[in-house]
């Protein structure tokens, strides 16, 4: 009953968090206010709540990497690849080895493998505590593109680094032939599991569907247990389920570009997420300051070993914490420099990037949940049933790294961000206005071939029965019916007001209902067909085709 009672508390921290937030009259960042918060709670209820590793990564990374795969804007990232990639990967190996090396420096009893493990898990960065933190202060939109590709594909990487040094710890042995070809089956065989477990249940989805029909909330459940079971079963056969996780949202976001769900589906599915990544993310950092106690009890008095100074340790904490941003700033600055040579070289327009916005791409790298989750993963014990050495330590310099990197940035970038440039985004070649006036355009001619079918025949109804009319004063209803329909879209492409619409009766306004649900249907089919091609920015489809989702809602309800 007290595991209940903290849990509860811990989701009513969630909510608080949010109010706190506005109401505070500094401008601290979100997860910042949720570790505290965690704390309070550990310090009232006497301890927090314990999970074993493995449900701790189950239960939090696959739906949090699945939706950052399903929302990330597709044309930035494929547009700043070579950027993206740099960061993601690059920048991945040289924080391991850089701060491995450093931390085994600094702190001799941590055996190197230790010092690999806690460098890799430290390395992604999380775009969740980013966003908190430039709430007040907007980051421009291109870095944050860049910031988000980059977490996505670092999640995975680092987190793959992170399983090779924690085997080579366990076990004292490291191949590095072995760990490459593991690397890529790891790799290969996570996305593959992802593409085809998300693929599968889709059309499986859609099979029954149709052939039997289903409850509402069917296709909700389904889309949240799909990231756990492409997790799952990339487990299963030895793979990685964090790139399984990752594969499975980005190959959702090209299956939901194919409009099999309906709009009520689509409504009810971005709520339920939206709720689900805020609470996901809002329990981890709960659960990191409800650890805190313990952590830093378990570092000064670690098991078997002679406890440390706290001022010896907390100095470690800060220089391992700006150790990693001095890294990250080197390898932004040298690809930057090799980017331009490369553009110089083959007669590209060059951008030369001004210290501030290196310095801002430096300190945006907070760590957060993916840090907290992993750190927490490390076994209890080697393979020989001895205390794995240095865990504690390796949890604490992990928890000090998220708190201290939140707290620089949420210092440092207000002032970073302001008045900052980035070269120009390249503009799609439609815009969202461009994308409304096609889909206008659209709904328009898919009225006008149904006024001209068989003289004025409307279309099949909801229900799948035919609506042709039998009489004169049946044509004549259609008529009228998508006549108005005509004049609501006619309008707004001259930009001007519609119609307010008339005292219709009740057959007539069902008539006019089924010409609405079909002009909506064209323009879907068109904003769809726009970001398949990738004319049209992710961001804009999402938000026409909600505005579109919301009125064929209203219209069937009505």
């Amino acid at each position: 009953m007290e595991t209940v009672e903290v849990i509860l508390a811990m989701l009513l921290a969630v909510i608080a968090s949010g109010y706190l937030g506005r109401l505070l009259p500094i401008a601290l960042p979100l997860p910042l206010i949720q570790i505290a918060l965690g704390a309070i709670i550990a310090g009232v209820f006497r301890h927090g709540v314990a999970l074993e590793p493995d449900i701790f990564f189950l239960l939090f990374l696959p739906p949090l990497l699945f939706v950052d795969g399903w929302r990330i804007p597709k044309v930035g990232l494929f547009r700043d690849k070579a950027t993206i990639l740099e960061l993601a990967l690059g920048l991945v190996v040289f924080t391991v080895v850089g701060a491995g090396f450093l931390l085994h420096w600094m702190i001799p009893a941590m055996p190197l493998a230790v010092a690999f493990a806690l460098a890799a898990i430290v390395a992604p960065t999380d775009p969740v505590a980013v966003s908190s933190i430039t709430q007040r202060v907007p980051m421009p939109p291109r870095l944050m593109h860049i910031i988000e590709g980059e977490s996505l594909l670092n999640d995975a990487s680092g987190l793959v680094c992170f399983r090779f040094a924690v085997a080579a710890a366990v076990t004292g042995h490291f191949s590095l032939a072995q760990a490459g070809l593991t690397f890529l089956w790891v790799a290969l065989a996570g996305v593959a599991a992802g593409v085809v477990i998300t693929f599968g249940i889709t059309r499986a989805h859609g099979i029954l569907q149709r052939r039997f029909g289903e409850e509402d909330g069917v296709p909700v459940l389904i889309n949240v247990l799909t990231p756990f079971g492409a997790y799952l079963v990339a487990e299963r056969i030895g793979a990685s389920g964090i790139l399984a996780a990752v594969a499975a949202g980005i190959t959702m976001s090209y299956m939901e570009l194919s409009g099999a769900a309906t709009a009520v589906t689509r409504i009810r599915r971005n709520v339920i997420w939206d709720a689900l990544q805020f609470t996901l993310n809002g329990i981890m950092f709960v659960l990191l300051g409800e650890q805190l106690p313990d952590i830093v009890r378990g570092a000064l008095h670690p098991d078997g070993g002679e406890p440390f100074d706290p001022w010896w340790l907390a100095s470690r904490a800060l220089a391992f914490s700006l150790a990693l941003v001095l890294l990250r700033f080197a390898w932004v600055w040298v690809s930057l420099q090799l980017t331009i040579l490369n553009r110089r070289r083959l007669g590209h327009e060059v951008f030369k990037p001004r210290l501030r916005l290196m310095l801002a791409t430096s300190v945006a790298g907070v760590r957060g949940a993916l840090t907290m989750a992993g750190i927490m993963t490390l076994p209890l014990a080697l393979a020989d049933g001895t205390p794995f050495p240095a865990r504690h330590l390796a949890i604490f310099l992990a928890s000090s790294v998220i708190v201290v990197s939140l707290l620089l940035a949420s210092a440092a970038l207000p002032a970073l961000l302001h008045g900052l440039t980035m070269p120009p985004e390249p503009e799609a070649k439609c815009n969202e206005e461009d994308a409304r006036h096609a889909a206008t355009l659209a709904a328009i001619a898919a009225l006008e071939k149904a006024q001209k079918a068989d003289g004025t025949d409307g279309p099949d109804d909801a229900d799948g029965q035919d609506s042709r009319a039998e009489d004169g004063a049946e044509r004549a209803r259609h008529a009228q019916a998508v006549e108005h329909v005509l004049r609501l879209y006619r309008h707004r492409l001259k930009a001007t007001d519609a119609a307010n619409g008339n005292g219709d009766a009740p057959a007539q306004k069902h008539t006019e209902r089924i010409y609405r649900l079909l002009a909506l249907n064209a323009e879907r089919d068109t904003i769809l067909q726009l970001a398949r091609r990738m004319e049209v920015s992710d961001e804009a489809a999402r938000r026409l085709l909600r505005q579109i989702d919301l009125l064929e809602a209203r219209f069937q309800q009505d």
